[in-house]
């Protein structure tokens, strides 16, 4: 059965762009980690989770507490499960790992495959409707994508880890796919809000589990940096953005989010060369151009829709 195209509003598409910048920030600050500090990926995203959790803890507290919430039934609490586990237990372990080998612009470039993964599961499994809008914005975004890829390709890649790099970024854009779709479906009839904390509840406890069957927490070696860094990557790049992307699911639907995230990779780019040194290259700036294009193109039409209602 096919699903009515969602409107955008110019609330939501705020939401989801800032929430995709907050996003970006992500691989500055594992960068930076990863550099001041000896930390490896498991250990840097277990204390990701933990600074993060308190957040979530007193969220899903006040959430619990409310009267007249919907009850969640046992199929909705699996799924939140394996939402939870597919989109911030493996997506970003596999994320962390890979950036240990390749540069934070490559890094989102890659990773920004996962829309187009998005789309295409809404559109030939759940025969949603993509709109015209939304395929021109998504050409335009993708070319762009693409066309920065290449460039990226051009700078060294004598790193005998680069391609092992490359392809865990790519297994966490394919499990994050499946993520943004899940959530798409449920955010709705459980709620923006206590889906967001159970989701990341579920994926702190793999995490963690993950951690203490390998390691100690006496192998990790603390010190100001560290806790610095890692508090830094929980609040900005973790807990604000997963509950404003969450809003934008809700608002303006899951293909609409897809498409205005892409302007992640532009936000790592421009923070890498100023922050971490990057280079950028013409082809950056060229893919770059086509990205902005796209998600103006989506800025647009949530003007449209939003000054009819």
């Amino acid at each position: 059965m096919t699903q009515p195209q969602k409107q955008i509003s110019l609330a939501g598409f705020l939401v989801t762009l800032a929430g995709a910048i907050f996003f970006s920030t992500k691989a500055i600050f594992v960068k930076l980690t990863f550099h001041a500090t000896h930390v490896d990926a498991l250990t840097l995203l277990s204390l990701r989770m933990l600074f993060s959790l308190p957040f979530y803890l007193i969220v899903g507290f006040v959430e619990g507490r409310k009267e007249g919430s919907q009850k969640i039934n046992s199929r909705q609490w699996f799924f939140i499960f394996l939402m939870g586990i597919f989109g911030y237990y493996l997506s970003s372990l596999f994320d962390f790992i890979g950036l240990q080998f390749i540069s934070a612009g490559l890094e989102r470039l890659i990773l920004f495959l996962y829309p187009t993964f998005a789309v295409l599961i809404n559109t030939f499994w759940f025969k949603t409707k993509l709109s015209k809008t939304q395929i021109i914005a998504l050409a335009l975004t993708y070319a762009g994508i693409g066309i920065a890829y290449l460039g990226e390709m051009k700078l060294d890649t004598s790193n005998p880890n680069f391609y092992y790099g490359t392809f865990m970024i790519f297994l966490c854009a394919v499990t994050y796919s499946f993520y943004l779709v899940g959530t798409g479906r449920l955010v709705n009839k459980v709620g923006a809000t206590r889906y967001t904390v159970y989701a990341m509840l579920f994926a702190t406890a793999g995490i963690f589990v993950h951690f203490l069957s390998t390691k100690t927490i006496d192998s990790i070696a603390f010190s100001p940096t560290l806790i610095y860094y890692t508090m830094a990557l929980a609040i900005v790049a973790t807990v604000l953005p997963s509950f404003m992307m969450s809003y934008g699911m809700k608002s303006i639907g899951s293909n609409n989010v897809a498409i205005i995230t892409s302007v992640g990779p532009v936000s790592t780019i421009v923070q890498a060369h100023f922050i971490l040194g990057e280079k950028i290259i013409p082809l950056q700036l060229i893919g770059t151009l086509f990205v902005i294009l796209g998600v103006i193109l989506i800025g647009r039409q949530s003007q449209k829709e939003n000054s009819v209602v």
